[in-house]
């Protein structure tokens, strides 16, 4: 069996680790992910789901500026990751 790909590994991430009331499955690549109109996630969410982006993917966020633009949508974090990991220099 394959890995999942990142956009899924991105949805349990959030599922498990902000215990959303909600599936992978029901979370759409393109959902926003904070107010009202998309999952609904607050700041206190925001902190979880960076910490849980090192902790998952090795990928920090250094500011606020960064975490507003890179944390909108699954696929704006999916993007987020593959532009950090393919910066960082080979381990």
């Amino acid at each position: 069996m394959s890995e999942p790909d990142l956009r899924t590994q991105i949805k349990e991430m959030l599922v498990k680790n902000l215990m959303l009331q909600t599936t992978a499955d029901q979370i759409g690549n393109d959902l926003p992910l904070f107010g009202p109109g998309g999952l609904g996630l607050d700041s206190i969410d925001a902190l979880e789901l960076v910490v849980s982006m090192e902790k998952t993917f090795g990928v920090g966020v250094p500011n606020s500026e960064v975490a507003a633009k890179a944390l909108r949508t699954v696929d704006t974090i999916h993007d987020y990751i593959l532009e950090k990991r393919e910066a960082a220099p080979p381990a």
